[in-house]
């Protein structure tokens, strides 16, 4: 296991907490920024509108998303260190494999707490903060209800405690992670026009499948692939077609006839 996890598991929990609060700091400001890049870089392939200014109350909810991060993190490695969550330190192929296997549980874990979240009950009460924002920009990624943070992280700690990965795939997993998270949140979509016809890459998600589900929040409940929301029957009918249409410098909504402009369902608002 590498000096800096053996440091971590050695030091006083207060001296960790401070560890854990400058990487998720520290992985905050590099996802806006590689973010911000990104759509830059492709500003002429708009999915959505581009968003009005960024307000006080994003920012809050940005800095109380890290923070609730944080404390996730901070209560992963005390579990860790009691032994209760344990972190192998091989590598070869356990490294592939963990990060898929990681990949593919959360993936079908969270499609299904993204389900639970929108229904009529819930809603209201967690998830309506996130889909304010729809018409996203990187900060979007973090703009969450703190409780629905937490919620998130906490399934997380059960995966973890179910499934001893290695240092190295669950490295490469948390930051496979914020990536998918902050294409999902570009307003704009960086990936080819070539990528939905692929029989492999069509399954993961791409900036456009998860704008959709800010237009229709019925539609496109999966994080990394499309994998449940085609075995589901949640996919958006229009997916393909609004691929398309962002690549030739449409937004979504402006690919769509305003006579059927979709709207959120009465059972997510």
């Amino acid at each position: 296991m590498p000096g800096p996890l053996v440091a971590l598991y050695r030091m006083p929990l207060s001296q960790a907490a401070l560890w854990v609060l400058l990487a998720n700091v520290v992985s905050f400001a590099l996802t806006l920024a590689l973010g911000h890049l990104l759509v830059k870089l492709y500003c002429r392939k708009p999915i959505t509108p581009a968003p009005p200014p960024i307000t006080r109350r994003e920012i809050a909810l940005a800095a109380g998303c890290v923070a609730a991060n944080t404390l996730i993190t901070f209560v992963g490695v005390a579990l860790w260190r009691v032994g209760i969550i344990h972190v192998g330190a091989q590598l070869g192929w356990r490294t592939p494999l963990d990060t898929i296997v990681l990949l593919l549980l959360m993936d079908f874990a969270m499609y299904w707490l993204h389900r639970i979240v929108h229904q009529r009950w819930l809603f209201p009460l967690m998830h309506v903060t996130h889909h304010r924002y729809d018409h996203p920009r990187p900060l979007t990624l973090f703009v969450m209800n703190p409780l629905e943070t937490l919620g998130f992280g906490v399934l997380w700690l059960v995966v973890m405690w179910l499934y001893s990965a290695s240092w190295l795939g669950i490295a490469l997993y948390l930051a496979l992670n914020l990536g998918f998270g902050m294409m999902g949140h570009l307003g704009v979509e960086p990936l080819p026009a070539g990528w939905v016809k692929s029989p492999v890459l069509r399954l993961i998600s791409t900036s456009t499948f998860h704008a959709e589900h800010h237009e229709d929040g019925a539609y496109n409940l999966g994080f990394y692939t499309l994998i449940w929301d085609y075995l589901f029957g949640t996919l958006a009918p229009d997916y393909r077609k609004d691929f398309a249409a962002v690549q030739t410098g449409q937004s979504i909504q402006s690919a769509q006839p305003q006579t059927a402009q979709r709207t959120v369902p009465a059972s997510t608002r």
